[in-house]
């Protein structure tokens, strides 16, 4: 088996290497022949209300924050060594990156090619339509929304426990209330502060994360490497086989790997948006990919007692950290993990208001009109940072929620992902999306097989999250068992009927200004003539036959 872990790692690294290199040739092919890009909203028709000035790190850093290693991989660390052991670190880990990947690649496509903040509600409702884009822009908003309170319920159960020695329900609640207060100012304030703090969040991570691999390594790993290959282990119930759990497990990397949409929805606020917004989708997953994996790799190798781990819940990084250093000095790396949550929870929140604000402007939600509201001082969506915030305080009420978050938000995310990957997918079968229609970042003739695989996954994950054994303690007596897969259940049904009652007749979707002939064509599967075509039926000569060059 650690031939195995070995194989999936390189292949992983393979891949990422493939996809850049690709995507890097098709961008300096379209530098030679364009100017820099100044595609801005105004191309949709609206009006420019957030400040575009933020460069291709500050892009890449708010999905680089949001993904967080020391975040997702950190605060789920627990739930997947108890399903699936050292390996759901050694194999899990790059095998959920590889799948990520192909999701990633088809994404910056779209964002290169549609740069917008609306970003995937804006790509699903000029592939599908309005009703599409309605659909997409509220699954998104559900992934946004959770996304945030896990980042945010997971920073504030590590400052709770460092702070307090046995902090109680009400102190954590305190606490969680804090974290979320001080986020929603920082974002009302401005999108410079943020940005300034997004780039900084990005330093931050990669020196801490290389701080803590240091210092594990001068404390010395416990095990052999193949220990992360080899060893199957799960705490879980005996009825479940471990590969049950294992795919469970997989949970903790494909929540990490979340979010990375950011770059997308701050597409209209980013200068150069067609090659530094998509270049900020893609790296901020590879780079991510990477980290995590080594820091995953030696702290599980540190560790003394697996068994003391697994049964540590939530807080089982904390103690692989004190088995590995000690209990003194592991609080100053566990305060260093705690601010970079905190740094991801601040990028996440700037990710989400976008969304609510640019669906919002489309009268896509409830109270649109005061959600979609700008400060005229800041120039930020305030009403949306404050309600996201007082939401997400929301959904870490109940005991035992952490886990429905984190499978509540892969689900909102990955479900929006794959609507207009798909449905661009779509088009490009019926010869509707040509390659006039790319941005200036994209894979060519290796576009659709990646957005294939990049589909198969999310089904595959969609259909494992739902059925995950997830479980809300509702009150003292009653416990929701399976509960993602209802809660989800209940949401559809409600959007459903949303739609039909009344979205149906009173949404009409986004303005699509300069992408309303590329929509009509999409929508009713036109297919596009290519240039030489255009030319020759433009030709005197009638009787020539139309040769056709598109492939």
């Amino acid at each position: 088996m650690s031939f195995l872990g070995i194989a999936i790692l390189g292949l992983t690294l393979v891949m990422m290497g493939f996809i850049g290199v690709n995507a890097a040739h098709s961008v300096r092919q379209w530098q030679l022949n364009h100017d820099q890009a100044k595609s801005s909203a105004k191309s949709f028709g609206y009006q420019q209300e957030l400040i575009r000035d933020m460069g291709g790190f500050s892009n890449f850093a708010v999905s680089f924050s949001i993904i967080s290693i020391l975040t997702g991989a950190v605060s789920y660390y627990g739930y997947g060594f108890s399903q699936g052991g050292p390996a759901i670190m050694g194999i899990g880990w790059p095998l959920v990156t590889f799948f990520v990947l192909f999701v990633a690649a088809a994404m910056a496509e779209l964002t290169s090619a549609v740069p917008t903040s609306g970003a995937i509600y804006h790509w699903a409702a000029i592939l599908g339509g309005p009703t599409w884009g309605w659909f997409t822009g509220w699954l998104n908003i559900i992934g946004q929304v959770t996304i945030v309170a896990g980042i945010d319920y997971g920073c504030a159960t590590f400052a709770s426990n460092l702070l307090m020695a046995h902090p109680n329900k009400m102190q954590f609640l305190l606490t969680y209330a804090v974290i979320l207060t001080s986020h929603a100012l920082l974002n009302h304030f401005g999108i410079d502060l943020v940005s300034k703090l997004n780039s900084l969040s990005a330093i931050y991570h990669v020196v801490g994360v290389l701080l803590i691999i240091g210092v594990l390594m001068v404390a010395g790993p416990e095990h052999h490497v193949s220990y992360l290959f080899s060893t199957f282990s799960t705490q879980t119930s005996s009825s479940m086989p471990y590969w049950g759990a294992f795919l469970i497990g997989l949970l903790q990397a494909q929540w990490t790997l979340t979010g990375y949409d950011a770059s997308a929805h701050t597409s209209e606020e980013t200068l150069n948006p067609r090659v530094q917004a998509p270049w900020g989708v893609f790296l901020s997953v590879a780079i991510s990919g990477i980290f995590g994996f080594v820091l995953l790799a030696l702290v599980t190798l540190s560790i003394k007692n697996p068994a003391a781990v697994a049964a540590a819940g939530n807080n089982a990084f904390i103690v692989a950290i004190q088995q590995a250093v000690g209990s003194r000095f592991s609080g100053v790396l566990l305060w260093l993990v705690t601010i970079a949550m905190w740094f991801c929870g601040c990028s996440s929140i700037t990710s989400s208001s976008r969304m609510v604000y640019a669906f919002s402007r489309d009268n896509g939600l409830p109270f649109s009109r005061y959600l979609k509201r700008i400060s005229t001082k800041f120039h930020t969506p305030a009403v949306a940072i404050w309600v996201i915030a007082v939401i997400a305080f929301l959904a870490g009420i109940s005991d035992g929620i952490y886990a429905v978050i984190g499978t509540m938000s892969v689900i909102g995310l990955y479900s929006s992902y794959f609507v207009p990957i798909a449905l661009k997918l779509r088009a490009q079968f019926r010869g509707a999306w040509t390659a006039d229609d790319n941005g200036p970042w994209h894979l060519g003739k290796w576009s659709v097989p990646v957005s294939i695989v990049a589909c198969l996954w999310v089904i595959f994950l969609i259909g494992l999250m739902i059925l995950s054994p997830t479980d809300i303690q509702l009150t003292a007596h009653v416990m929701l068992h399976y509960a993602t897969g209802k809660i989800m259940f209940v949401v559809i049904v409600v959007l459903m009927i949303d739609y039909v009652l009344s979205a149906r007749r009173h949404f009409a979707g986004p303005k699509l200004g300069s992408y309303e002939k590329l929509s009509n064509r999409l929508i009713h599967h036109v297919a596009k003539r290519s240039t030489v075509e255009a030319i020759q039926l433009k030709s005197p000569v009638v009787n020539r036959p139309v040769v056709n060059h598109r492939k």
